[in-house]
């Protein structure tokens, strides 16, 4: 089979993988669909012979890249003693957690093995095969079912960027009676747009990419400020009588806006992170002691979360579809990734 792999320095390669036969408790999905999310632009970046510990393979070979898989069961492996039972079926329609950890401490087994308590885990796409190939093998327990009013794509998108939206809103309990501000209107923070609106939020979408915020009026955004041309929290004290939003969301990393997030809220006001790396500033009196400001993060989502996802998506014929302005083919790899790094467009998919 095909797939794509990041050598380093901004190249991409297309090379020739065995395909994958599943062992106990494993099954192999033939991929519909891969998507293309941020977090995949630290591997691309890379230095050729760099140790960033993503995409790498700890001297096991080249890694398949993408961790946004979503498929169909193909082969499913034996089951035994060690694996009483797998809950997969040959046709199933699936997407993929991307972790996989010890499968017995606490977190595991309540679905969220990214925060694995006796081992690093495994992250398909950076230290293990991720989805932009013609097949993935990964455990069962792994697979989160996919509506069948879902399309592929849409599947994609949950596995990562729009399921961390959906994780990040739900742990702030967004509700019609909440105005948010969105910092940064890329894949992720473009699905909190649309799924804050479908949760009867009032949005507020940050960006400096012209094309983005015209995106985020799209998805329902009732107002959208470039920080780059003004001052993003007096603007936003000027939409909200002075007093500031009730919540926030920062999806760039930027140290600015992500020191705006926490500045924007009104007194007892969240603010939340999911933005990866980089760091961030706060005056803690005046910004969030003395205002009772509320700052968490909030890293994707468990098993459960994903699912719960999909439900919402479905059950509110919400268009996650829309998300993406360019589908590719796995040979048109170079091209994909040389445009996605632009960060100026939406998302990319590669469908099979």
């Amino acid at each position: 089979m095909k797939g794509v792999v990041f050598p380093g320095d901004r190249e991409i390669g297309l090379m020739d993988f065995p395909d994958p036969t599943p062992g106990p408790g494993e099954v192999v999905l033939e991929m519909k669909a891969s998507g293309m999310c941020g977090s995949d632009l630290k591997p691309y970046r890379q230095p050729k012979g760099g140790d960033l510990g993503l995409g790498l393979g700890a001297g096991t070979g080249p890694i398949i890249a993408g961790h946004e898989p979503c498929g169909v069961v193909v082969a499913v492996g034996a089951v035994g003693a060690a694996v009483p039972s797998v809950e997969a079926r040959i046709g199933d329609r699936a997407m993929v957690h991307h972790y996989w950890g010890c499968t017995v401490c606490a977190h595991c087994r309540g679905g969220w093995a990214q925060l694995c308590g006796r081992q690093a885990p495994k992250v398909y796409g950076f230290n293990d095969h991720g989805g932009h190939a013609t097949y993935i093998k990964v455990p069962a327990r792994t697979l989160v079912t996919l509506p069948d009013s879902l399309s592929f794509a849409t599947g994609a998108a949950i596995s990562c960027g729009t399921g961390t939206a959906y994780g990040a809103l739900r742990r702030m309990n967004v509700s019609g009676n909440d105005t948010i501000a969105i910092f940064g209107q890329g894949p992720v923070g473009l699905s909190a747009t649309q799924l804050a609106v479908a949760m009867g939020a009032r949005v507020i979408a940050l960006d400096i990419s012209a094309e983005r915020l015209a995106r985020a009026r799209e998805f329902g955004a009732e107002t959208v400020i470039d920080p780059s041309q003004t001052d993003a929290v007096v603007a936003i004290r000027d939409l909200t009588h002075g007093a500031g939003v009730d919540l926030s969301l920062d999806t760039s990393s930027s140290p600015d806006a992500r020191n705006a997030a926490v500045r924007c809220v009104r007194t007892w006001g969240t603010a939340c992170f999911v933005g990866e790396g980089g760091h961030v500033n706060i005056e803690v009196s005046p910004d969030m002691l003395r205002r009772q400001v509320t700052v968490i993060g909030s890293w994707t989502f468990s098993t459960i979360g994903q699912a719960e996802c999909a439900r919402f998506v479905a059950e509110r014929n919400i268009d996650v579809d829309h998300l993406f302005t360019h589908r590719w083919r796995l040979d048109q790899a170079a091209e994909a990734y040389r445009l996605f790094d632009t960060q100026t467009t939406g998302k990319g998919v590669f469908l099979l």
